[in-house]
């Protein structure tokens, strides 16, 4: 006797390809370009990146066919928005590059640009961070995660974020960051430090306290906390 197996096969077939959607995308595509083009420093090759522009447009292309889903893990979703961020940042740059600084761009406002396709939805820059990161995640360890393509910002770390071991990641970033005397100098009684604290010292609540967490030499009550000017030439 004759039996229907289409109906079945396809359902599978179906439910395969909906649960594949489902799924966080695989970010091993940034992390080959990261390995290639960026330093252990975090310095940026943007012209030797420029030269592989397809591979970094195939990676932003699959992010933009893969937009967060509720069913992800809270450290998907986390290293999703941050590899996003940062790869659509790589692309902005390699797109207009050989240029000196990304406050070049759109008359210094280029944070406020929604061109960033995820889904069915145009974000900017500024909208991934301050609008999903900080606020849903609440955790002010990415603030040395995500590079905005600057000499003072955190540098780029040249492997993509991923689910595993995320969240001990950002401790490692974090402590790299502020112990790097190129980024801040720091001793008992003063600690001169990047302006990210000032900017956005409502995620870390008290300075001192913050840096003492990762200071083998605690800040004193009295220390006197300044803030670096901030060098926005090309992470180059």
């Amino acid at each position: 006797m004759f039996k229907n197996t289409f109906f079945p096969t396809f359902f599978l077939l179906f439910a395969s390809l909906n649960l594949f959607s489902q799924t966080a995308p695989s970010h091993t595509g940034l992390d080959s370009l990261l390995q290639k083009y960026v330093s252990e420093t975090g310095k940026v090759n943007y012209k030797g990146l420029k030269t592989n522009k397809k591979a970094l447009d195939a990676y932003c292309q699959t992010l933009s066919a893969n937009p967060v889903r509720d069913t992800w893990s809270k450290e998907e979703k986390l290293a999703y928005w941050i590899n996003a961020y940062n790869a659509f940042t790589l692309q902005l740059i390699v797109n207009n590059y050989p240029l000196k600084s990304i406050m070049s761009l759109d008359g210094g406002k280029t944070w406020d640009v929604k061109r960033i396709q995820l889904g069915d939805k145009k974000y900017s820059l500024n909208q991934i961070e301050n609008e999903i990161i900080r606020p849903q995640f609440k955790d002010a360890r990415i603030h040395f995660a995500l590079n905005c393509a600057a000499k003072s910002c955190p540098p780029l770390w040249n492997r993509a974020y991923t689910a595993e071991n995320l969240f001990a990641t950002l401790e490692v970033r974090a402590k790299a960051f502020i112990t790097n005397t190129q980024y801040n100098e720091i001793s008992a009684s003063q600690a001169d430090v990047s302006k990210i604290f000032e900017w956005y010292a409502a995620d870390f609540g008290d300075v001192k306290s913050y840096l003492n967490i990762f200071l083998k030499t605690p800040l004193k009550a009295n220390a006197k906390v300044t803030f670096k000017e901030y060098n926005w030439a090309l992470n180059e």
